[in-house]
């Protein structure tokens, strides 16, 4: 242990990204509009799509559910790197060289683009050049290490396979990526939305999209205002795509939480941005702090709705940091959620066959910044010229046996046991729910979450999820509710964190449940 002081992780979770960035302002849809394109979601993905297809003489329009880079783009650990774990020597031998060609290019030609993207638009977001490293702390993981620098390295990538990295940490073997970066995604898309506001793009906040009807050629995507859209072209870059009438998404993804924590250092951090070829999963870089030496830390994936107290998360972090570094302080935590795919490769590209118009960017696991930007980048070419020298790895309708077919069977099992154990598990009857606490209890015969805020107020949904109707669990770490099947969560008030649910969920009207938890204050 460098230092064993007590590290205080109290109080509410927050990004670094939001608290150092101003949040945006964007109008809301209040009318009917027509456009040739609309984009749902206004994350990094959505708006690169909307930059690169603007650019293209299309007329577009950007719609959020919420305030447009908060969720997962401001929640990332913001690594611009084409080393996306040990992946290239998997797709190599499960696809053929060439498919894992088309995603080494593909991610490579992404770090540049954000650079050109700064640059080109006059963007200060602390963008760094940086190696990327992966290592293994056991014997057995040695040969895959090796294999992927070579495979790496063949494939275009300047991959050297290594016995040390410069972090204080011992290893068996590591493969460095150079020319990555690292940079502050909030400080890049936030100026960036304003360029391309003032550019024509509309940009609409606090409209979420709730369905999307084809009619004669045309989408017609309705706001839970009941707004409406009218678009030639449509790309679902919302994360988790909500759009259920086409594409078996839901079978085929599913979401992670994963765990960040910012500590503060004595030591100088050694440059370089590093994770583990073990789980649970270590993942560390430098935050260009201009005052302190800030470290962020992630790890500690879990499927969500998924464990125990999750604030053991955070603590198994900080243990880790303590073992590294002298640490001060650790002022900023927070969780990120993560798409998953079934071979490891994001669905970018057509959402389905018989949809011509309607497009897809989702499941970048925890790879979000490159695969924002190849996103755009496929899309548009789709878009402009019909077709993209990269389309094929990521094709969402791609059939890769060897590497879906396990995973479908595996996951979709884990759904329906957790949509059927959910119906069964008996429900507490424990109703003294102290304040800062939940649990779920009976009600009217069904179940309802409770919730006491510190105050001492209550706040009770139903928790059943109203997505496909699994039932919710509650996350200690977020004070939310979360849902083991398809990710959507919700707050103690029933609001929507993350999709793919479009709808909140309801509140609580036993009267006789009220009386039995008001019999009581804390």
């Amino acid at each position: 242990m460098k230092h064993d002081k007590l590290i205080n992780l109290s109080g509410q979770p927050c990004s670094y990204w939001l608290f150092t960035t101003e949040q945006t302002d964007y109008p809301h849809l209040t009318e009917d509009i027509t456009v040739e394109c609309a984009v749902v979601g206004g994350g990094m993905a959505g708006l690169l799509c909307a930059l690169l297809i603007n650019g293209e003489g299309v007329d577009t329009a950007v719609v959020d559910a919420g305030r447009i880079s908060e969720r997962t783009s401001g929640h990332t650990t913001a690594k611009i790197t084409s080393q996306h774990g040990l992946i290239y020597d998997k797709i190599k031998n499960q696809m053929g060289r060439e498919l894992a060609k088309q995603y080494a290019d593909a991610n490579e030609t992404a770090i540049r683009e954000i650079l050109k993207i700064a640059e080109a638009n006059g963007i200060d977001c602390d963008y760094a050049s940086q190696s990327a490293y992966v290592y293994t702390q056991t014997d057995k993981n040695i040969n895959a290490v090796e294999n992927e620098a070579r495979t790496a390295s063949d494939l275009g990538i300047k991959a050297t396979f290594v016995n040390e990295i410069p972090l204080p940490v011992p290893v068996k073997a590591a493969v460095r990526f150079d020319g990555q970066a690292q940079f502050h995604p909030r400080k890049f898309l936030v100026p960036l939305a304003k360029k391309i506001y003032e550019k024509g793009v509309r940009i609409f906040e606090q409209s979420r999209i709730i369905d999307i009807e084809e009619n004669n050629g045309h989408y017609i995507l309705t706001t839970e205002q009941e707004k409406k859209i009218t678009a030639k072209k449509v790309i679902i870059a919302s994360h988790y795509p909500f759009y259920q009438k086409k594409g078996m998404y839901f079978s085929r993804l599913y979401c992670e939480r994963a765990y960040i924590i910012t500590v503060k250092a004595r030591e100088k951090y050694p440059g370089g941005m590093y994770i583990n070829a073990e789980n649970p999963s270590r993942s560390l870089r430098g935050l260009n702090s201009d005052s302190d030496e800030f470290v962020l830390i992630a790890g500690e994936s879990h499927k969500t709705g998924q464990g125990k107290d999750l604030n053991d998360h955070y603590r198994a972090l900080a243990e880790f940091a303590q073992g590294i570094f002298t640490i001060d302080d650790i002022p900023f935590r927070w969780s990120a959620q993560d798409c998953m795919t079934l071979d490891g490769i994001p669905y970018i590209g057509s959402y389905a066959s018989d949809s011509p118009g309607l497009y897809i960017a989702t499941g970048f696991q925890k790879w979000g910044m490159t695969s924002s930007v190849v996103s755009a980048l496929i899309i548009k070419d789709l878009i402009s010229k019909g077709e993209s020298p990269w389309q094929e790895v990521f094709d969402p309708s791609r059939m890769n046996i060897a590497g879906s077919v396990k995973n479908f069977v595996v996951e979709n099992l884990d759904v329906a046991k957790h949509f059927i154990s959910g119906k069964i598990k008996p429900v507490s009857e424990n109703i003294d729910i102290r304040p800062g606490e939940a649990d779920i209890i009976e009600s009217d015969g069904g179940r309802a979450g409770v919730y006491r805020d510190e105050n001492g107020e209550l706040h009770i949904v139903n928790t059943t999820c109203t997505h496909m109707g699994c039932e919710l669990n509650w996350n200690s770490a977020e004070k939310s509710w979360d849902c083991p099947c398809h990710g959507s969560r919700f707050t103690v008030s029933g609001d929507i964190i993350e999709g793919p649910a479009v709808r909140p969920l309801t509140k609580e009207t036993d009267t006789s449940l009220l009386e039995r938890l008001t019999k009581d204050q804390f």
